[in-house]
């Protein structure tokens, strides 16, 4: 695999993923020990091959190694390897995985699983360059790029005595941390492509697209499972959404989120400059600030922009007079409805989702007709 594809298999185009893809070069063709950082679900291992990769060592192997499933004396022999006899059934020397890495790159992913006696062994392999294999006595020397990767600050582990100081200091000279997708929303569209593309590959289903709706409801979701989590609401809408092109709809698990579970009330999602109106999703009109909206003139009937709080307030007043997720939706069917005359086909057309949801969701903001609704005749 070329250097050049192993960094464009970091998708995206918001700033930070152009520092992290700077990055990967700046650090790829030194044999110091890395350590990614990031929560779970940000790509580590991607960010780790891509070192390997990019440097090198691309041509010799990377060996990824699950930390938190080994442990104690599985942990000796699947690293260092072991000898023909050394415990009941070990029929068969083993190399282990340092020794099958040789040249290359091994890739020790939650490393703050390991317990005290794993980390002591690994550490004495790090400052020796020497693998003993269980049952051995004789030690092998190896030539390995470590590359270790934790969802879990080694800091706060090392100041609370879960993890060594000294083998902190020799994994942590090149650090590299990865962030939620969240903190870089615009990655997702990029993101989105780039697995629909694959799903269709993979499952043999045409290409599908995202509506700008859609596009909007993925830019505003929390995404606690980050990247991962995209990819599977992605997959999942694939296969059971009917169209081309996916709607919000085809996300039922994200429309059924709670408030919580959106990027909502943040300053920085205001705009500068004036507002723009943004997308209807599930019957929520959201500020542009989530995606790709253009600019429009607000609606006479109702303007999620004229909701919002002034721009250059305190953020605590912004907090306090931010409409929730619950709240803007209401509020923009009511605003539909009325214009609609109170007519639930026409307004789901309007929002551009289907009756049966919206009347759901009438039901859900217990949202009643007026007695003689606007645009009716009375006593029709």
């Amino acid at each position: 695999m070329s250097s050049h594809f192993a960094i464009d298999r970091i998708v995206g185009n918001s700033e930070w993923t152009s520092r992290l893809r700077r990055r990967i070069v700046q650090i790829a063709n030194y044999h110091y020990s890395v350590l990614i950082t990031g929560p779970s679900g940000t790509g580590k291992e991607l960010v780790a091959r891509a070192i390997h990769e990019h440097g090198p060592r691309r041509e010799k192997p990377f060996v990824p190694v699950n930390c938190a499933a080994v442990s104690g004396s599985l942990f000796t022999s699947q690293l260092f390897g072991h000898t023909k006899g050394a415990f009941t059934g070990a029929q068969y020397a083993a190399l282990g995985c340092f020794r099958a890495a040789d040249g290359g790159s091994i890739f020790l992913d939650e490393i703050s699983e390991l317990d005290p006696d794993c980390q002591a062994k690994l550490l004495r392999v790090l400052q020796d360059r020497l693998v003993v294999p269980l049952g051995a006595h004789e030690g092998h020397p190896v030539d390995v790029r470590v590359i270790a990767a934790s969802n879990r600050d080694l800091e706060d582990d090392v100041r609370e005595g879960r993890f060594r100081l000294d083998l902190f200091y020799r994994l942590n000279i090149l650090p590299v941390q990865t962030v939620r997708l969240a903190e870089r929303i615009e990655d997702i569209p990029p993101l989105a492509r780039h697995f629909l593309a694959k799903t269709a590959i993979e499952s043999g289903l045409p290409l599908k697209r995202l509506s700008e709706e859609t596009t909007t409801l993925l830019q505003s979701y929390r995404w606690p499972g980050n990247v991962r989590e995209l990819q599977n609401h992605l997959e999942r809408a694939v296969v059971f959404a009917e169209g081309e092109t996916l709607h919000p709809q085809d996300f039922p698990q994200l429309l059924d989120a709670g408030p919580e579970m959106f990027l909502l009330g943040g300053t920085r999602y205001l705009q500068t400059g004036g507002h723009r109106s943004g997308g209807s999703i599930g019957g929520g009109s959201f500020p542009a600030g989530f995606g790709p909206g253009t600019a429009t003139a607000p609606s006479p009937s109702f303007s999620a922009a004229a909701t919002l709080p002034h721009q250059h307030a305190a953020p605590s007043d912004v907090e306090s007079q931010w409409l929730s997720l619950a709240e803007l939706e209401a509020q923009h069917i009511r605003a539909t409805l009325e214009a609609a005359g109170y007519n639930q086909s026409a307004a789901a057309r309007m929002l551009g989702i289907d009756r049966k949801l919206l009347a759901r969701k009438i039901k859900k903001h217990r949202i009643g007709a007026p007695a003689n609704p606007p645009g009716r005749p009375k006593g029709s």
